[in-house]
């Protein structure tokens, strides 16, 4: 067995559901697509999206002596249908569980400490979305996936239903080659995004975007914007529903990911007079913690308004 299928073994071993490898190189075409979404001002408020730009383009300058980029791919898909009753928000898909960042490094730590018992020499780092790497451009360079008009990677296997991880590793492996875009002409994410934030196909504008208005943005939500976020109270899944490529979903095998109670369509109320005790007990080692309380209180009461005005309620 070669070291490049030794870690291939050790990948799948640990559960991850694909693994692909590409030679390290600059992020050209990759990278001029980052400055013009960044020109354009579509990153919003992450100001972080703008540092170690060279970085991001070139993963020889995070590990010098470079020569491959090994990307894993971890299917979270949880089989429950988002069905909110009159009174209860939605959460997008990947938080229902644990964390993903803390999850899914444990184990890519793992297959980083065997490929250094396999090949000895080897140098390298690890992320799981933490670092200034491009993972969804190395995810299609490294044939796991392509990404689709929405921006995320979309399997053959899993649909768009994964986590990616990238260990940059100064070993010489065998690479994988591209599979090539796949969602020909094909425009039902753009079609339902309720805000329109697919601007153009590969383009979404975050200022628009339902995902990062819940979870990234401070302070008070455009009303404008608001009105049309159709029950969502923490990231948005309508761009993946809608994918066909998703009819070839699987349930995840990993138990953190399912759902834990009440948290695919939490109630409105409980939540827009959540304490900061019972915010930090309840979505302990959670995704969700990343709005912090004050964040998921607007959203829930942004929801709850938007019902009341439905129903003609001022």
């Amino acid at each position: 067995m070669t070291v490049s299928e030794n870690i291939r073994h050790e990948a799948l071993g640990l559960g991850f559901v694909k693994i692909g490898i590409a030679p390290a190189s600059a992020l050209d075409a990759e990278g001029a697509h980052l400055r013009e979404w960044l020109r354009r001002g579509n990153h919003a408020s992450m100001a972080w999206m703008e540092k170690n730009a060279d970085k991001r383009m070139d993963p020889r300058l995070l590990v010098p002596g470079a020569r491959s980029v090994i990307m894993i791919a971890e299917n979270y898909y949880s089989p429950v249908a988002h069905d909110p009753a009159e009174n209860e928000g939605k959460i997008s898909r990947y938080a229902w569980g644990d964390d993903y960042h803390v999850r899914m490094t444990a184990r890519i730590e793992s297959l980083f400490d065997r490929i250094k018992q396999i090949a000895p020499e080897a140098d390298g780092r690890y992320y799981v979305d933490t670092g200034p790497v491009m993972e969804k451009a190395w995810a299609a360079r490294a044939g796991l996936g392509w990404q689709g008009k929405h921006s995320n990677i979309i399997t053959k296997e899993y649909g768009s239903w994964v986590f990616l991880g990238t260990i940059i590793s100064t070993l010489a492996l065998d690479y994988d080659e591209p599979i090539g875009d796949w969602c020909g002409t094909c425009t039902a994410c753009i079609d339902a995004c309720p805000t329109g934030a697919i601007t153009e196909p590969y383009v979404v504008d975050a200022g628009r975007c339902i995902s990062y208005q819940t979870i990234e943005h401070r302070g008070p939500i455009d009303e404008t914007l608001a009105k049309d976020f159709e029950g969502w109270i923490y990231g948005c899944d309508i761009c993946q529903d809608v994918c066909p490529w998703n009819r070839f979903k699987q349930p995840t095998a990993y138990a953190e990911y399912l759902p834990r109670p009440g948290s695919a369509t939490p109630n409105l109320d409980e939540l827009s007079g959540m304490t900061q005790e019972e915010f930090s007990r309840r979505f302990a080692k959670s995704p969700v913690k990343r709005t912090k309380l004050a964040g998921l209180v607007r959203n829930a009461e942004l929801i709850i308004n938007n019902n009341q005005h439905n129903k003609g309620i001022t």
